[in-house]
C-alpha cells in the first residue's frame, strides 16, 4: 500500500509550537499517550500490521529547506534554534506500540521523551482515518471534485456571514486529497469574495499553508496542561503553562486553551497580567453561549473590555452553527472559528471516525521510577479522558464533587 504521510509538515502547527515550548521548559519530561476510539470500532483484519508499516515509513521523513524557509517567514515567533532541532529530527517506530485484540479493536500507544513523541499524534490519527477507509473499501466514496464544490459553498457562506474561520481538520480527515480540496476551495472562495465581511484566516496544516501561501494557524492542545497537571497537580496547571508559554513566545501565540480542567479552576488562575498578555481564549467544550458569558464576566472583573479580546470557537462546529454563533458573539468579543471534520471529512455515505490520542501519564525526568497519571476534565463530561480512578482523584483535588 502507498505511503499515506509523505511530507514532514503534513501536520498541525500546534504540535510544532508545543514541541518548541516543551524543549524550552520541560526538556527531560517523559510521557505516555493512548489511542481512543469513542465508538469502540472494530477495525479490519490486518489493520494493525499495516498501521505499523505506515508508522515505520515515517522514519523516512525529513524536513526540507523549503518547509523551513516557509515556517521562518510565516511563523516569526518560533525561535531559530528550533529549526536546527527539526532538521535533525527523525521519527522512530520504537516509540509506538500497535495491536488489535481478537475482536478487532485497535490499540495504539506512544511512550518516550515528550519532545519526540509530541510530533506523532496528528500524523498517526490522519493515517488511521485514511487507512480505515482504504481497508474497508470506502475510499471510493471520497469524491474530491464534489468535495471541492461543497467546500467552496461552505467558504462562501462563512465569508458572507462575516465569520473569520480556519481549517483545523488534519486529524480526522477522510484523506490527504480531501483536505487539499477543502483548503484550495476555501482559498479560492476567499479570493472570489474578497469584499465580504468574513475572512479565511488559514489552515492548521503547515504543508497546505505552504502549498497555498496561507497563514498556518495554531497554538496549543490539552496535552500541555494534562502533562503539567499530572506532574505538578491540576490546581496550578493552567498558571504553570501560561508562565512557560509566555517565557517561550514573549506574548506571541496568545490564544489560551482553557478547558482542560474546567472553567472554575482556570478562572482562578487567570490573573490580570495573563488576561492582558494573552489576546484571547479558545472554547473547545461546553455550551458556546454559556462559555462566552463566563469569559465576558471574567474579563470585566479584571477591568478588561471583552470586546477587545478574541474568542476562538472550535467545539464541533459546522457552517450553520458558526454563522449563528457569529451573529450572537459579534459585538461581545472578537469571534473566530476553527472548523475541523466538517471541512475535511464531509462526504455522502461516509461516517467520520470519532478518534483521539490523549496524553495519559507523565514524569518529570527519565530518572524517575514511576509515571504520574493524568486526565482531561473538559466542560463536556463525554470528553473526559483518563482512567476512572484518575478522573475521580483530579475532581476531588479541584473540589468538583
Amino acid at each position: 500500500m502507498r505511503q499515506i504521510i509523505t511530507h514532514f509538515t503534513d501536520d498541525d502547527l500546534y504540535k510544532f509550537t508545543m514541541c518548541c515550548a516543551v524543549i524550552d521548559n520541560f526538556p527531560r519530561t517523559q510521557v505516555k499517550y493512548e489511542f481512543i476510539d469513542r465508538a469502540s470500532r472494530v477495525y479490519p483484519a490486518g489493520f494493525s500490521a499495516e498501521l505499523e508499516r505506515q508508522i515505520a515509513m515515517l522514519e523516512e521523513l525529513v524536513i526540507t529547506d523549503e518547509e523551513i524557509d516557509f515556517m521562518r517567514r510565516r511563523c516569526p515567533y518560533i525561535p531559530g534554534w528550533f529549526y536546527s532541532f527539526l532538521k535533525g529530527f527523525r521519527y522512530d517506530r520504537r516509540w509506538v506500540r500497535v495491536s488489535q485484540d481478537e475482536v478487532g479493536h485497535l490499540h495504539v500507544g506512544f511512550e518516550g521523551n515528550w519532545s519526540d513523541t509530541i510530533l506523532l499524534e496528528v500524523k498517526v490519527l490522519a493515517i488511521i482515518s485514511e487507512l480505515y477507509y482504504i481497508m474497508t473499501g470506502q475510499d471510493g466514496l471520497i469524491d474530491c471534485e464534489a468535495h471541492y464544490a461543497r467546500s467552496y459553498e461552505k467558504g462562501r457562506a462563512l465569508l458572507e456571514g462575516g465569520c473569520s474561520f480556519s481549517d483545523m481538520g488534519t486529524r480526522r480527515r477522510a484523506s490527504f486529497a480531501a483536505q487539499d480540496a477543502a483548503v484550495r476551495a476555501m482559498k479560492d472562495a476567499s479570493e472570489a469574495y474578497a469584499g465580504a465581511h468574513g475572512t479565511f484566516v488559514g489552515t492548521s496544516n503547515i504543508y497546505f499553508a505552504m502549498k497555498y501561501d496561507l497563514t498556518p494557524i495554531g497554538t496549543m492542545a490539552h496535552e500541555l496542561m494534562c502533562a503539567v497537571g499530572g506532574m505538578y497537580g491540576p490546581q496550578m496547571a493552567n498558571h504553570l503553562v501560561m508562565k512557560a508559554w509566555s517565557a517561550t513566545y514573549r506574548g506571541a501565540l496568545g490564544t489560551f486553551l482553557y478547558d482542560t480542567y474546567g472553567w472554575r479552576i482556570f478562572s482562578l488562575n487567570f490573573s490580570e497580567d495573563y488576561a492582558n498578555m494573552f489576546k484571547g481564549l479558545r472554547v473547545d467544550s461546553g455550551d458556546n453561549r454559556e462559555q462566552l458569558a463566563l469569559i465576558e464576566e471574567k474579563y470585566r472583573s479584571l477591568n478588561i473590555d471583552p470586546r477587545t479580546k478574541q474568542v476562538v470557537f472550535s467545539n464541533a462546529l459546522d457552517t450553520q452553527r458558526a454563522i449563528e454563533l457569529q451573529r450572537y458573539a459579534e459585538g461581545r468579543c472578537l469571534p473566530s472559528f476553527g472548523i475541523g471534520t466538517h471541512f475535511t471529512n464531509d462526504f455522502p455515505g461516509l461516517k467520520p471516525l470519532n478518534i483521539v490520542i490523549k496524553l495519559v501519564a507523565a514524569k518529570i525526568t527519565e530518572s524517575w521510577p514511576f509515571y504520574c497519571e493524568t486526565c482531561k476534565l473538559s466542560e463536556d463530561h463525554g470528553k473526559y479522558s483518563g482512567s476512572p480512578e484518575t478522573v475521580a482523584r483530579f475532581r476531588a483535588a479541584l473540589h468538583l464533587d
